[in-house]
């Protein structure tokens, strides 16, 4: 049950923010800092801390005045979604996706042995 809801949320998450991914990324990226701290938890397991958990909402409600759909993340438990938010916005995440793509193509990368 809880499973199947998180896969829900994340579904819905994803259909929201990615039809706005680009222009998010853009804004995102003249925030100094945003994106690593918002990648602190995906890339290192480390819990936010409440100031940077306060940082984040500060950023995000900045965001909100592009997508409007980003004040999910500031109301009250929105920071229990904020890790989903963290791995759609995750760039490396495409950057494997897109190679996974070219080996299946049919396109295969040469190895070299020693």
């Amino acid at each position: 049950m809880l499973q199947s809801f998180k896969k829900l949320v994340k579904y819905l998450l994803t259909t929201m923010v990615s039809k706005n991914r680009a222009l998010l990324l853009h804004e995102a990226d003249k925030i100094h800092g945003f994106m690593r701290l918002l990648m602190k938890h995906r890339n290192t397991h480390d819990k936010w801390t409440r100031e940077e958990r306060r940082l984040i909402k500060m950023h995000l409600i900045h965001l909100s005045y592009y997508l409007p759909a980003l004040v999910i993340f500031t109301l009250p438990f929105g920071s229990l979604l904020l890790p989903f938010l963290a791995e759609i916005l995750d760039r490396r995440r495409m950057k494997r996706s897109a190679s996974r793509n070219i080996g299946k193509s049919g396109i295969q990368r040469q190895q070299t042995h020693p």
